[in-house]
């Protein structure tokens, strides 16, 4: 069967798309499956991810003209334009490359490409000046929770920043993937998902503590033991209003905390992504101790608040990235909750971890396998009364296998949370 380089070479000729004329430079970026922590990147807690063999290809050639071309086949499978062609010079602003990408639901996704020629050109002017040719190919699943866009982002910013000569790699590599996610894609993604496809590795976990982004010393997964992702049935999307929800609750919920202890919350924009910081804790709710959080603070959070009640209020919402809609009710002591317990949770799984390779009991596993139902449920929780959960049948479905798999013996067998 032809590999992806086999297939780039096919497109080079005088009439292809790439010329024979300039190097043609491939990367490739894995999708990512959730071990813990998929929703306390964007409050500073510990994630534990890895990597899965699905990924995305990228081929990029500099051009002679200004033209961007994308070329992805596979969207075509989805109803969208599989071929299209932008102009380097349009490229003004942030606004109008949303406005660009934005035209027609055909183009859109075109937002987590196209942005990145945008970063490119703005961060590097000397570099970036003329146009190039993109060919993408990818087998990471769609709206599964694999993080496809981040394999998107990570393969294009790779085979383009080295077509321009620019040396983009590392925690700098995943930190401008995310800004493009978040800035001109528009979804509100902590930086999770781009640093574990660009530092993870096959056979090892990534400890990750997002305070914005510490890589820890890579876990190997114990001889024997191998994770499993289950589908359950719903569709996933950092852009969707549950997500949008728990994020935005979790947010309120720091802000209550900050004002009850005197601690003003300051707009930081010397950074990439701008964020929101306390004297205190930083602007990461996931620092705060659990014990502190439950004898403190925990009583005080509501349980839920209306999205009108917190918008009449008039205070700053401490999230750049989310809104407080009118019509919805934020779960706030539960969301905030999670993002405290959440981060203990993932430490513990990470020494368990660690110990179980060096040669720890088979209790341990039990004990990994308990902490990951925790947190599913615990995320649970958050979520039951959102739109989602309405949907009956795929939660009874997830619902029927975890049940299953707890008759199991999690010495031999660990399960990621696959929950929308």
């Amino acid at each position: 069967m032809m590999g992806f380089e086999d297939r780039v070479s096919c497109l080079r000729g005088p009439e292809g798309y790439f010329s024979v004329q300039r190097p043609v430079y491939i990367s490739r970026a894995p999708g990512r499956l959730d071990l813990m922590g998929g929703n306390v990147d964007y409050t500073g807690g510990l994630v534990f991810q890895a990597t899965i063999r699905e990924a995305t290809w990228a081929a990029a050639q500099r051009r002679n003209d200004g033209s961007i071309v994308f070329w992805n086949p596979q969207m075509r499978e989805q109803g969208w334009s599989d071929r299209v062609e932008f102009e380097l010079q349009d490229l003004s602003d942030e606004a109008a490359v949303r406005r660009i990408v934005n035209r027609s639901p055909e183009i859109r996704w075109t937002a987590y490409v196209l942005g990145v020629f945008y970063l490119l050109r703005s961060r590097y002017p000397e570099r970036v000046t003329t146009g190039a040719s993109i060919y993408l190919e990818s087998d990471v699943p769609l709206n599964k929770g694999v993080s496809s866009s981040a394999a998107v982002e990570v393969a294009v910013m790779k085979s383009a920043s080295a077509a321009y000569g620019i040396d983009l790699a590392g925690i700098e590599l995943a930190q401008a993937c995310q800004w493009v996610e978040n800035v001109i894609a528009e979804s509100a993604c902590g930086i999770m998902d781009q640093a574990a496809s660009v530092l993870g590795d096959k056979e090892y976990c990534l400890p990750l503590l997002c305070q914005p982004c510490t890589p820890m010393p890579l876990v190997q997964l114990p001889e024997g033991v191998q994770v499993w992702a289950i589908d359950s049935g719903v569709k996933h999307a950092v852009t969707g209003i549950e997500y949008e929800a728990a994020r935005a609750a979790a947010f309120v919920g720091y802000r209550m905390i900050c004002e009850w202890e005197g601690l003003p919350l300051t707009l930081d924009g010397s950074g990439r992504i701008p964020q929101f910081r306390d004297p205190r804790w930083n602007g990461y709710v996931s620092k705060i101790v659990p014990s502190v959080f439950r004898s403190k603070y925990e009583h005080r959070l509501p349980e839920t608040l209306a999205g009108s009640d917190i918008l009449t209020l008039g205070k700053t919402h401490p999230d750049p990235f989310t809104s407080v809609r009118p019509g919805v009710n934020y779960r706030v002591r539960a969301c905030t909750r999670y993002a405290v317990e959440e981060n203990q949770r993932i430490a513990l799984f990470v020494e368990l971890a660690r110990g179980v390779r060096d040669g720890g009991a088979g209790e341990a596993f039990r004990m990994l396998g308990e902490l990951m139902f925790q947190s599913h449920w615990s995320y649970t929780g958050q979520a039951e009364r959102w739109p989602y959960w309405e949907q009956e049948a795929p939660k009874r479905h997830f619902d029927a296998l975890l049940q299953s798999m707890r008759k199991h013996d999690l010495a031999s067998l660990m399960c990621s949370r696959a929950v929308p």
